[in-house]
């Protein structure tokens, strides 16, 4: 690698580039988020429970989970270009498979595969991203790209719903499929590889799995993660059980509980763009901590409300309330983590991703479990969530001021 090389690869990132690694990012949420309205419609067509429609959408979790620790700790060693190709061809497959499932058993085969593949893009832009800036940049281009992916979540439910109404929700699949297909051309067009051949690592799966094991030993590195794991949790937690909550307790038909969602959406967008404004007159910790404290106000205000009897309007301004403060804890708790361990930023990178889809996974059948006529099962997962995330809030203050201390020769 010539030093020219080394000096383009790490160079900052264009406006194009960040524009492409928020379209990687945005596929997974499409495809999670486009077909919830079409949930009643595909357990008529294959009869199945709502449970079993559920479980397409814990199979894509799952698969985006597995996806990321694989690949991720992979692109350490090969770089982050050829494992983004790889993974977009294999999720176009995936797609047009699931779009002709002729089964409830096909399809969630078909969205494991999908998400297993989709987490390439996911894992592998906020790598690039590691791999290219640090502190405040880092923490203003994950905003950016939260602003730009956070188109994704606002027309995926508007489409979906529209889609749903007139060609059903297999046309659904089919636009997620197309729009795999324009990742996968962006990808080879737009997307150099990052990651300089002298900063690889060498060796093989066991050299991967010490990578692994070297991320989740550091302290702070695990307190961010979970931070932000937890705090996803919270708005998972409301993507899984609103279609059923919004729709079937509180009347909203798919065209009104998906302009609903948009709204919610929009707020995320929201505390994203704020902390990208603030990044370089705040600390990236306090914003995080201001966000999580809002979201344990506000579940506990819906867990409050779900016990004494749900409304629509309360409910809708309380979790448009939480996606705005979300948007102060991901960008923010995404940067902190991955800065811990610059050396591994694909292994890092992964960790979290997988933790972060890990427990979607097992949240989206667990608010199910209630039924389709009671929001208990939702604001209670919404309101541990938020609790477990500011606990590691605090444990990631108080490392951080431990290791300043231990470093500080005034205290010694």
């Amino acid at each position: 690698m010539t030093t020219t090389d080394t000096t383009a690869v790490r160079a900052s990132p264009s406006a194009v580039l960040i524009g492409v690694l928020a379209l990687l990012t945005a596929v997974p949420p499409l495809a999670t988020d486009m077909y919830l309205p079409g949930f009643p419609a595909m357990a008529t067509e294959l009869d199945t429970s709502a449970s079993s429609i559920q479980l397409t959408l814990t199979t894509f979790l799952i698969g985006l989970a597995l996806g990321q620790l694989v690949i991720g700790p992979l692109s350490d060693k090969l770089g982050r270009r050829v494992p983004l190709i790889v993974g977009a061809v294999v999720c176009l497959a995936a797609g047009a498979a699931a779009a002709l499932a002729p089964s409830i058993e096909f399809l969630i085969g078909a969205r494991f595969v999908q998400g297993f593949a989709g987490a390439a893009g996911v894992v592998l832009s906020r790598a690039i991203i590691a791999d290219r800036t640090k502190g405040s940049q880092s923490a203003k281009l994950f905003g950016l790209m939260m602003i730009i992916g956070g188109v994704a979540p606002v027309i995926a439910p508007l489409i979906g719903g529209a889609v749903v109404d007139s060609i059903g929700w297999r046309g659904v699949f089919w636009i997620i499929t197309a729009l795999t297909a324009v990742m996968l051309v962006c990808a080879i067009s737009f997307v150099p590889e990052s990651l300089a051949r002298e900063d690889r690592r060498d060796g093989g799966l066991s050299d991967m799995i010490e990578g692994i094991g070297t991320v989740v030993r550091n302290p702070r590195y695990v307190a961010y993660t979970l931070t932000f794991t937890f705090a996803f949790s919270v708005m998972f937690a409301y993507i899984s059980a609103s279609p059923f909550v919004l729709q079937n307790m509180l009347g909203l038909s798919a065209g009104q509980y998906s302009a609903a969602f948009a709204v919610n959406a929009l707020g995320l967008m929201i505390g994203s763009a704020v902390t990208a404004k603030l990044a370089d007159r705040i600390s990236l910790h306090r914003m995080m901590s201001a966000g999580i404290g809002a979201i344990v106000v506000t579940t506990t205000l819906l867990l409050i409300l779900g016990i004494v009897g749900i409304s629509l309007w309360p409910t809708l301004i309380l979790l448009f309330l939480t996606l705005l403060s979300l948007g102060f804890v991901y960008a923010n708790a995404t940067s902190l983590a991955v800065a811990q361990v610059p050396h591994l930023a694909g292994t890092g990178s992964a960790v979290l991703g997988a933790l972060q889809f890990g427990l979607a996974a097992i949240i989206s059948p667990l608010v199910g479990l209630g039924g389709e006529d009671t929001a208990i099962p939702m604001v209670t997962a919404m309101f541990v969530g938020a609790l477990v995330a500011a606990a590691a809030c605090i444990r990631a203050s108080r490392v951080t001021a431990s290791q300043r201390k231990d470093m500080d020769p005034a205290s010694l």
